[in-house]
């Protein structure tokens, strides 16, 4: 027998209306960006509320212009002194030197990187040495050792050149003597050497960009390779590391901490981790008061056209905002919180630790 359809309020739809629609297909996950109702605050940061250094960048200029160019990017977001880590070694090295500091001498700062030619050579450890002192004489004022040193980079034979090999180290003890902070970075994210399936955060970043990922097949563990580092740390106390990425524990503060408090002459920045520190504000205000003599900003990038990325960089510093988005959705499909750091601590971070640890740059370009 027929029934007759539930009354409004009684099971089923009001009248006038339909029922739920059905999706005619999957969206698929990447696609997938709501729009947040909720409403709260906001306090967009265009400009840093000081001058600060970037001690983690990679510039492009090839020429006077571009140079030109990029200072007046500089100067809209209050970028007062960028380091230039890419400076090369030799007649590479001089010649950046040239093109960035010959118009403006105290905005930039360029490191050298290791020249790893004749590696297997007896005589290795002291020729490194010695071009760290002949680029330190030609205008570098900092060393960068980029990702490949202790995962890809290998000797004759195919072995790891481990990051913590001993022939490295008449390199890091001139570095120590001629006050040239080392910047490295070791090792990737440690999703990137995760199992890629659905519990693995970086799951989005790693469809997009495959090579990414660090399988065991072809690269050690994070540990193996973050352990070597800190060991190599702890072997030169009188040299100056600062571990690039929060040394990829932005999402383990307390390990994080225990490491600097093991390991005096490390420091650290916040390039490429903002993902980590906005998500987590209470801990992250609290870590970065304790340890606000012994971190640095840095971006790791540079958008002179698009500043919304250091811009966001300044809202987690300096505001206490809730539940805003972070610019790049591979990295963090979640939301950021201001950690609302107070004036002093914010002066370190921006530029009086630097000018601690990088004596070369002019001070008198910073309040007091």
């Amino acid at each position: 027998m027929a029934q007759n359809p539930p009354a409004p309020g009684q099971g089923g739809p009001p009248q006038g209306q339909r029922g739920p629609r059905k999706p005619t297909e999957v969206m698929p996950f990447e696609e997938y960006d709501p729009k947040s109702m909720l409403v709260v605050p906001e306090h967009p940061v265009l400009k840093a509320k000081y001058p600060f250094v970037d001690v983690h960048h990679h510039p492009q200029s090839k020429t006077q212009a571009d140079v030109d160019a990029l200072v007046k990017d500089m100067d809209g977001i209050n970028l007062q002194v960028m380091v230039d880590l890419s400076g090369g070694f030799g007649d590479r090295l001089k010649q950046n030197v040239e093109i960035y500091q010959s118009r403006y001498k105290d905005r930039f700062v360029i490191f050298t990187n290791f020249d790893f030619k004749d590696i297997d050579s007896p005589d290795y450890s002291a020729k490194v040495a010695k071009q760290i002192e002949d680029d330190y004489k030609a205008g570098a004022r900092g060393l960068k050792i980029f990702k490949n040193f202790g995962m890809d980079l290998k000797d004759k034979n195919g072995n790891r050149i481990h990051t913590d090999d001993p022939r490295f180290d008449a390199a890091f003890e001139a570095c120590g003597r001629l006050g040239m902070p080392v910047l490295i970075h070791t090792a990737e994210p440690q999703a990137f050497f995760q199992p890629i399936d659905k519990h693995n955060e970086r799951w989005l970043e790693l469809q997009q960009f495959p090579a990414r990922a660090r399988p065991p097949e072809r690269y050690p563990d994070w540990q193996t390779l973050m352990n070597e580092q800190w060991a190599m740390f702890k072997r030169h106390p009188k040299t100056k590391f600062i571990s690039a990425h929060m040394s990829w524990l932005g999402s383990d503060l307390g390990h994080l901490a225990k490491l600097m408090d093991e390991i005096p002459n490390m420091y650290t920045e916040i390039g490429a981790v903002l993902y980590d520190i906005g998500r987590q504000p209470r801990a992250a205000h609290a870590f970065f008061v304790k340890y606000q003599d012994r971190i640095f900003f840095g971006k790791d990038a540079w958008e002179p056209r698009d500043p919304i990325e250091y811009q966001t960089y300044f809202r987690v510093l300096e505001t206490n905002d809730e539940y805003f988005d972070y610019y790049r959705k591979r990295h963090a499909f979640w939301k950021m919180y201001g950690i609302g750091l107070p004036d002093d601590v914010l002066k370190k971070i921006y530029y009086k630790n630097a000018l601690k640890l990088i004596p070369s740059i002019n001070a008198n370009q910073f309040p007091k």
